[in-house]
């Protein structure tokens, strides 16, 4: 609401100023003013203007997109220009995201609507993708079966969507597992965090190896 008041406001003064300069105009004219050496300044002078204020000019464009088509709204968690975070304000040349370090960062509106917008917001569930790798030696479907376990006993986990849990990968040095549960958008990384930390208790307890990278060096001796 706010935005739209500012973008009215904005207008508003912008065609008041242009009608003033036409008024000017006409009225000199009725004067018995020559008008068309005026006309060319002010018309040069316009164009020079507009050159100078491109970029501002493309900034408010773009804020004019994002109140119309509303891609995401003050609150939501986005990623926009490459940059996370929640967006607080929404002005007319630029928006103001706040990111998960408590950092503010202002961005261009051009360069938002001139590249991917992503809004982890929009939607009121979410789909986590966590990948999780076990041994060569490990027993698969034991590993596959505590998974399963450990995503749809949390509490979070959304029981009517499906579980996947899946071998998606015979990696250099383990085999990986995708798993992937349905949560509340606003409960993606309780869950996240927690799953991870459960499934790597149950893997000690249970004796599923998890690999980490190792090389071994191999020394020669040689006779002097």
């Amino acid at each position: 609401k706010e935005f739209d008041k500012t973008v009215v406001s904005f207008i508003g003064i912008l065609a008041y100023g242009i009608f003033d300069i036409i008024a000017f105009i006409v009225a000199i004219s009725h004067l018995g003013f020559n008008t068309s050496s005026l006309v060319a300044i002010v018309g040069a002078a316009g164009l020079a203007i507009g050159l100078a204020l491109q970029g501002s000019l493309s900034n408010f464009a773009s804020g004019i997109l994002l109140i119309t088509l509303k891609p995401f709204k003050a609150g939501d968690f986005v990623e926009v220009a490459g940059t996370s975070g929640i967006a607080e304000e929404i002005n007319i040349f630029s928006t103001q995201l706040r990111t998960g370090d408590n950092k503010t960062v202002i961005i261009p509106n051009g360069g938002i609507t001139s590249s991917n917008i992503t809004n982890f917001s929009a939607k009121p569930t979410r789909r986590i993708d966590l990948v999780i790798g076990v041994g060569y030696s490990a027993d698969l479907a034991q590993a596959k079966a505590i998974l399963m376990q450990v995503t749809s006993a949390h509490e979070l986990v959304l029981k009517d969507e499906a579980i996947t849990v899946g071998v998606s990968e015979l990696a250099d040095s383990s085999v990986n597992f995708v798993v992937r549960p349905w949560v509340k958008t606003d409960d993606y990384w309780d869950v996240y965090w927690e799953v991870t930390e459960t499934v790597k208790k149950r893997f000690d307890a249970e004796g599923v190896s998890i690999p980490f990278p190792q090389r071994d060096v191999h020394v020669y001796k040689h006779d002097a």
